[in-house]
């Protein structure tokens, strides 16, 4: 978070907003994980979720490293009312345009950005566009780097099992049951403001995200794992549970998906991914060189350049940041 806010002041000091909707994603579902906001509707959170989600204009999945930056008045003709966001919730808070950015990279999804700018402020122009575009790179790979910091902390001495949580939402994202368990953990993990319920944004975003999939906006799937602290990833799924009830269940990411992330994080090629998934299972290096049909020394050298991204440098020591094992 503090990189965002770091982020926020330099880009307000070349391209003035009014608000911000800026979130982390998972990189491989492109799902928000973890959302850092200042806005007018704050008050209409679960709403303002369910919106961006369903709004196709400037929608972050549609956008690409080449073509990063979308505005909203510019890219619709004039006519924010084709987005659904703007035309259900914007509208009424003075909205006049809004600056959409994705931060991606061949490595996956890291983020997105919304910029927004109220009356009497003019709507953002080609100029803006092309300084947030020129800034797109050098975003990504600071927010794909400050994601891969958090396997650098080492696992708690203690760490509580974490069974699988499940809250169920109704099509408007409001809570409207869940197990005692989960609010028991949701308290520990995440605690919450005075008077608020412990409820991660990431639930209303998956969520989100599977209306979304039914709408036929988007078809990734409504999942999406985040960091909470000490090395500790969760993963969060929502699923149709009745015709009004969607269920979301929490639990800490298994480890093969720790795994895929973790590669992501540190970019590691489709190769040394592979080779980590093996190192993961034991294996010795005469099997690792049988299992990828490469000769023991192209193990070697593809172990080299996986310590050297991931700045360890022994198997042991590899799988313990990856895992967050001891």
């Amino acid at each position: 978070m503090a990189l965002r806010l770091r982020l926020l002041e330099e880009l307000r000091s070349v391209v003035a907003f009014d608000a911000h909707v800026w979130l982390l994603t998972d990189p491989r579902t492109a799902v928000g994980a973890a959302p850092l906001a200042e806005v007018p509707s704050f008050g209409e959170l679960q709403r303002t979720i369910r919106l961006k989600y369903l709004t196709e204009v400037n929608r972050w999945t549609r956008l690409s490293e080449r073509a990063p930056v979308s505005l909203l008045q510019r890219d619709t003709g004039d006519d924010p009312s084709r987005s659904l966001l703007w035309r259900d919730l914007q509208r009424a808070y003075g909205v006049v345009d809004v600056a959409s950015v994705v931060f991606v990279d061949r490595f996956g999804c890291w983020g997105f950005l919304d910029l927004w700018r109220t009356a009497p402020a003019p709507p953002f122009g080609d100029e803006d566009a092309e300084h947030l575009a020129s800034l797109t790179d050098v975003i990504s790979n600071g927010l794909r780097a400050s994601q891969a910091r958090t396997f650098d902390a080492p696992p708690p001495l203690r760490r509580p099992d974490l069974g699988p949580m499940v809250m169920v939402l109704d099509d408007e994202l409001h809570v409207q049951s869940q197990t005692e368990a989960t609010a028991e953990w949701l308290a520990v993990l995440l605690p919450a403001a005075e008077g608020a319920p412990p409820i991660p944004a990431a639930a209303f975003n998956v969520a989100a995200q599977l209306l979304a999939v039914e709408a036929g906006v988007d078809d990734n799937p409504p999942s999406t794992r985040v960091h909470l602290s000490d090395g500790l990833w969760v993963t969060l799924r929502a699923a149709r549970l009745g015709p009004s009830s969607i269920a979301v269940t929490i639990e800490a990411t298994p480890p093969q998906d720790r795994l895929e992330v973790f590669g992501r994080c540190f970019g590691l090629s489709t190769r040394e991914a592979e080779l980590l998934g093996q190192v993961a299972s034991g294996a010795t290096t005469r099997e690792l060189a049988r299992r990828m049909y490469l000769s023991e020394n192209t193990v070697q050298d593809h172990l080299k350049a996986i310590f050297a991204k991931t700045a360890v440098r022994s198997r042991p020591a590899l799988l313990s940041k990856a895992l967050g094992t001891r």
